[in-house]
């Protein structure tokens, strides 16, 4: 599988990434499964959060046997000093590391978030810490709003941003390009949320599928050229739907990775109207 450069760290990540959330509530030998295969297709990026269900007490005894070869991203929610570094701590036990090669402000969405994790006594502190400690080697965030994306990359150098990179959410809201500009012009590794995401839900309209809590792509096709979009933007890895169907989905598709045409381009463009964005601007 192809590999990209995470920033300028010398590190290198494949191009598709494995969410941690494929391994909720799946069965342990499925879960071990599931890790081996992907390691064996040349995945080597991995990204788990404790939001995810029991993603961790699953891909942590999964991952153990790869772990020295791997870069295994972990997230949390917590946005005080104290809340971050005991989440931090409880996370490298469930995964059984002695340190995280990424660790990420998970889900920073409001002022409020922004506010909370930068203050003196703020999560961003804890992370700080944390690396001068070896506990984390990278620093990172991931966010659902892109004028805190872009606050954040400005107050902190962020070894990366984990941000929706979608063809409806560019050509339909303008909602992407600027996060993913800031970051280059930072230096700073862009991962993508969301490639394979079509559109929101119809109110009230059941799942297809139970870990995606908007329609994802399943369609071979549409489902290629939405992955392509988002790796034929200057980002280094994209992690798809929590689904392993999906996931193998995007194994497959990588196998066969080339840049988007401008025919392509513009053919995604027009298919991008008929559905609703998953994120908007904020109003201003």
């Amino acid at each position: 599988m192809q590999r990209r450069p995470y920033g300028t760290t010398g590190e290198h990540l494949s191009v598709i990434g494995f969410g941690g959330i494929v391994v909720s509530q799946v069965e342990v030998a499925e879960a071990a499964r599931l890790v081996g295969r992907a390691v064996e297709r040349g995945v080597n990026y991995f990204d788990v959060a404790p939001s995810y269900g029991n993603a961790e007490e699953r891909l942590g005894p999964a991952l153990e046997p790869y772990r020295s070869d791997v870069f295994l991203a972990c997230k949390t929610t917590q946005r005080t000093r104290d809340g971050a570094a005991a989440e931090l701590r409880q996370s490298l036990k469930t995964m059984r590391t002695g340190h995280f090669d990424l660790y990420q402000l998970h889900a920073m969405t409001t002022d409020e978030d922004f506010a909370a994790a930068t203050a003196p006594d703020g999560a961003l502190a804890a992370f700080v810490e944390a690396r001068d400690q070896g506990l984390v080697r990278y620093i990172g965030f991931s966010a659902h709003s892109a004028e805190i994306a872009l606050q954040l990359l400005d107050y902190f150098p962020f070894d990366s941003v984990l941000f929706p990179v979608n063809w409806v959410n560019y050509f339909q809201a303008d909602f992407g390009p600027q996060v993913v500009a800031k970051a280059q012009e930072r230096g700073t590794a862009c991962l993508a949320l969301k490639a394979m995401a079509r559109s929101l839900l119809p109110q009230g309209a059941p799942k297809r599928y139970a870990k995606c809590w908007y329609d994802p792509i399943d369609e071979p096709e549409l489902a290629e050229l939405a992955l392509r979009f988002a790796l034929s933007q200057p980002i280094t890895a994209a992690l798809p739907p929590g689904e392993a169907p999906l996931f193998e989905m995007a194994l497959d598709m990588a196998d066969r990775l080339t840049p988007l045409t401008d025919a392509e381009v513009e053919g995604l463009r027009v298919r991008a109207e008929e559905n609703t964005p998953l994120f908007e601007l904020a109003a201003t």
